[in-house]
């Protein structure tokens, strides 16, 4: 029988007259993809471990907006984004802490502009955090010499410079940590990026995704680690392409920490 776990909502600390320290933004791919959901659960279980007094905004979460503004649908986007800005702002929101590298950018970098500025925060520098502060502590378990690579996911990486928490995490679970050709600021992009998960594929001779795994399969990892629920499906499904599911998995980084503290 699998562990069940309370999420509070916005709502039930309004109701208590309480605030959380902060609001855990699950995104869209988070709360409706199913392999994405284990992601969402993996970092409930470490909040909860690390006894975090955190909330979910529920049913009153919306899409953040990035998908319409990459596609080039400013008025959807501004749409989305005031509807939550005003949930947001409405619960007196401060900070922010999402697994979704899109999610991030958008409310961390777009949203100001439109009335909601937070403290947003990437889920590996929010653990990462909690490291430092010794409210959770990593066991290296399973993965211990394992030969791990980290797929930089872009809007993590290139666009806001964040390499070196989920870098650091992976460190402490004792792995042996390989780059692959391109990686930091010369990362190759999944493929997913600005809306490119939810169209076809344009006129070319390979699928980005495919010339991404090809690289994190000539390290001869046995684990692809991932800070993005889009990263986390292109590489899967490439691996699945080169017929190596039996070999290397695709997993995020808080699946990992959750799974070797045998949570």
């Amino acid at each position: 029988m699998s562990e069940i776990i309370f999420v509070p909502t916005m709502a039930d600390y309004q109701a208590q007259g309480k605030q959380p320290e902060v609001l855990f933004w699950v995104g869209c791919a988070g709360s409706f993809d199913d392999r994405a959901k284990k992601i969402t659960k993996a970092f409930v279980k470490l909040l909860h471990r690390a006894k975090v007094d955190f909330a979910v905004l529920g049913a009153e979460e919306s899409c953040s907006g990035d998908p319409a503004k990459r596609s080039g649908n400013e008025f959807l986007f501004q749409m989305q984004a005031m509807t939550n800005i005003e949930t947001m702002n409405a619960y007196g929101v401060k900070k922010i802490v999402t697994a979704c590298p899109h999610c991030f950018n958008t409310i961390k970098n777009e949203y100001p502009s439109l009335g909601g500025s937070y403290e947003v925060m990437h889920h590996t520098q929010f653990l990462k955090s909690l490291l430092d502060e010794g409210r959770l502590t990593v066991e290296s378990g399973e993965f211990k010499g394992k030969r791990i690579t980290f797929h930089d996911p872009c809007y993590l990486g290139r666009a806001n410079n964040i390499y070196e928490a989920p870098r650091q995490l992976l460190e402490k679970l004792e792995v042996e940590l390989v780059e692959m050709k391109r990686s930091r600021k010369n990362g190759l992009c999944c493929g997913a990026g600005g809306a490119q998960m939810f169209k076809e594929s344009e006129i070319g001779n390979k699928e980005i995704n495919i010339e991404r795994t090809e690289e994190a399969l000539s390290t001869k990892s046995n684990v692809i680690a991932a800070g993005c629920p889009f990263c986390n499906t292109m590489m899967t499904d490439g691996v699945k392409v080169k017929e190596k599911e039996a070999d290397v998995q695709v997993m995020d980084i808080a699946e990992m920490i959750a799974q070797a503290s045998d949570l």
